[in-house]
């Protein structure tokens, strides 16, 4: 596991900017994945949050990185489980 911890910065479709704090990464042999935490700024919502991690995918086009939820069932399900070991 990765013992430096990041705070990544991802702005969603609408221009909202969310924090998150990288817990891991991996590498398989055909994409790349990140497993993330909300950041939160008032304790209220660290209170409201269900501490549910989560896992996307890093893809990259036109030198541009970004992040994409996992779609395919059986793929979140085989990540979630390098995850979790």
């Amino acid at each position: 596991m990765n013992e430096d911890f990041e705070i990544v910065t991802v702005i969603d479709d609408d221009g909202n900017e969310h924090s998150f704090e990288e817990l891991d990464r991996i590498e398989t042999d055909t994409a790349k994945y990140v497993a993330l935490l909300p950041v939160y700024d008032e304790a209220e919502e660290i209170l409201d949050d269900d501490g549910e991690l989560i896992i996307l995918k890093v893809c990259e086009e036109d030198g541009e990185t970004y992040l994409e939820p996992i779609e395919d069932d059986n793929e979140f399900n085989e990540i979630g489980k390098i995850f979790e070991e």
